[in-house]
């Protein structure tokens, strides 16, 4: 097969992949690309769980531990009634939620697909209180809401499929550009320039989203900022730059959480 013929059928194959797989975010209307079987993605991350869970140290604070499902039920509630009001399919709806407080000293926590929740009690050192707790649990529940994991995946496989066309149009030259760069920065460009790059666009969405899950289900937006100044705080000596990172620098969280603070007020009102 000569080389025409073979982009010809690469870009037919990868368009007939990619159209079906243009979604909407249902939140803030952004445009995503969601190739991966839902199904698939939540089947493979509840057994992921179920590992997780059997291997970590579940806390015996009840108190958090009955905050932190209060909090998550309050949100999930007012998704729910925030999707039923503008008469669209709630995302989660075949969601299979599950919380636990892991006994950890991470500063972590993570929602992975299909509404599988676990917040490490180090980040508790941070969050202070509801209204903290409320802001991690939301971004959370957003990178869930928002199918992150799913989009994650699609992007690969659509940015590998994309540079192979480039290596053979270039004839290999591509690939022996992206090698060679790779070699003396001890860097991937493409990791660089569209995974983290990306990454960094998930991560706000999911502090906007989660701003609005807070929001619906009565808890102060306010604080969202006054966690971010302590987690500033805590990282202040790490020198990591922002473009080599998958997540905002905390400067920029705190900027963009003011920004965006009377927006979310206005467009997700107290809905419980």
């Amino acid at each position: 097969m000569n080389r025409r013929k073979f982009l010809l059928y690469t870009m037919s194959c990868g368009c007939g992949l990619i159209l079906p797989g243009c979604k909407t975010n249902p939140v803030t209307e952004r445009r995503q690309l969601l190739m991966y079987p839902e199904a698939f993605i939540n089947k493979q991350s509840e057994v992921f769980y179920k590992n997780f869970i059997r291997r970590s140290k579940i806390s015996k604070d009840k108190e958090n531990t009955e905050l932190m499902k209060k909090i998550a039920n309050d949100m999930i509630e007012s998704i729910d009634k925030y999707f039923t009001k503008l008469k669209i399919p709630n995302p989660t709806s075949n969601y299979k939620w599950e919380y636990n407080l892991i006994d950890d000293i991470q500063v972590n926590a993570f929602c992975a697909p299909g509404g599988k929740i676990a917040v490490f009690t180090g980040i508790l050192k941070y969050t202070k209180n509801k209204d903290g707790l409320a802001a991690v649990m939301g971004h959370e529940i957003a990178h869930a809401v928002a199918k992150h994991s799913a989009e994650r995946m699609s992007r690969a496989i659509a940015t590998e499929t994309g540079f192979a066309v480039a290596d053979v149009m270039t004839g290999g030259i591509a690939g022996k550009t992206r090698q060679a760069i790779s070699e003396y920065m001890g860097l991937d460009i493409l990791d660089i320039a569209v995974m983290k790059s990306h990454g960094r666009k998930q991560e706000s969405e999911a502090d906007y989203m989660g701003l609005a899950f807070s929001s619906m289900a009565g808890y102060d937006l306010n604080e969202s900022v006054r966690l971010w100044k302590r987690m500033h705080e805590k990282d202040k000596n790490k020198k990591i730059p922002q473009f080599l990172s998958t997540h905002p620098s905390s400067k920029t969280r705190i900027l963009q959480l003011r920004k965006w603070i009377p927006e979310i007020r206005s467009k997700f009102p107290y809905t419980i």
